[in-house]
């Protein structure tokens, strides 16, 4: 019989643990928005993502959209859906793929679109504001390596 003692379980102290409080502040600065975002525009941070998307890049699928802004099918799915019935977005059939369903900003959701645009980069400023420049630069190195290291971790 061994006189050595059981190792004790790790503690996780989940205040310092880094998955925790990116959580935690994404869910802080997303909750903030939102509530911009819906007050002065009527959209979730989910229509108002699509709608980034659709903006940059002219037209996507939902899949595309997913990929883009990794929210989940059902998410996007409520977005578009709100989306087209509040007539921000059109959609089109895939010619290539039938099955496929192409979504595009309407003239009305441009104009949001464009509106909001501003808004966003003063959220993000104002984050920002807090860092000096060069603190900004490496967070923005650090967030870009941390994406690299997650992204090739998965399926």
């Amino acid at each position: 019989m061994s006189s050595r003692k059981p190792e004790a379980a790790p503690h996780l102290d989940l205040e310092r643990f880094l998955p925790y409080r990116l959580s935690v502040l994404t869910n802080r600065v997303s909750n903030a928005i939102a509530r911009d975002y819906n007050a002065r525009f009527g959209l979730s941070v989910a229509e108002w993502r699509a709608m980034a998307v659709l903006g940059r890049f002219g037209s996507a699928s939902a899949t595309d959209i997913c990929a883009r802004t990794e929210m989940d099918k059902v998410t996007v799915s409520r977005a578009a859906k709100s989306l087209l019935s509040c007539k921000l977005v059109r959609s089109r059939t895939d010619p290539c793929d039938r099955r496929r369903t192409i979504y595009v900003l309407t003239a009305a959701g441009r104009k949001i679109h464009d509106r909001i645009v501003p808004v966003a980069l003063s959220h993000e400023t104002d984050l920002l504001d807090t860092l000096t420049p060069r603190e900004g630069e490496q967070l923005s190195r650090l967030l870009d390596k941390l994406l690299r290291r997650t992204g090739a971790n998965t399926g």
